[in-house]
């Protein structure tokens, strides 16, 4: 059963970190914006992603999700090159995308 609980949460955390590159276009930035924010904090503060201890991820070798997925579908992929493009830039991107995208070019969000 823990293997079962582990799995769906992997898979939960897939799926939400998949739609989080669709969210610039989805959700409204004044939701998006601080969701963004509290995942750069959550790195910036705890050093990791609290969801990874979850489904059984240590990050003690410099594994995070991105290089444990991608380590699954059979690459190898460099650890720390993906723990700083994710844990440094990628969530910073994705909120200037975020307000480029409805702020500055005033396109409205498909969902929310």
């Amino acid at each position: 059963m823990p293997q079962t609980k582990s799995t769906a949460i992997f898979v939960f955390h897939l799926i939400i970190t998949i739609g989080a590159y669709f969210v610039p276009f989805l959700i409204s930035w004044k939701i998006a914006v601080p969701v963004f924010v509290a995942t750069i904090l959550q790195h910036a503060v705890f050093g990791r992603c609290l969801l990874n201890a979850k489904h059984g991820l240590s990050e003690n070798d410099g594994s995070t999700f991105y290089s444990e997925a991608l380590e699954r579908l059979g690459f190898q992929p460099n650890k720390e090159t993906i723990r700083f493009f994710v844990r440094k830039l990628l969530y910073s991107l994705l909120t200037v995308v975020t307000l480029i995208w409805q702020v500055v070019l005033g396109n409205k969000p498909l969902w929310f």
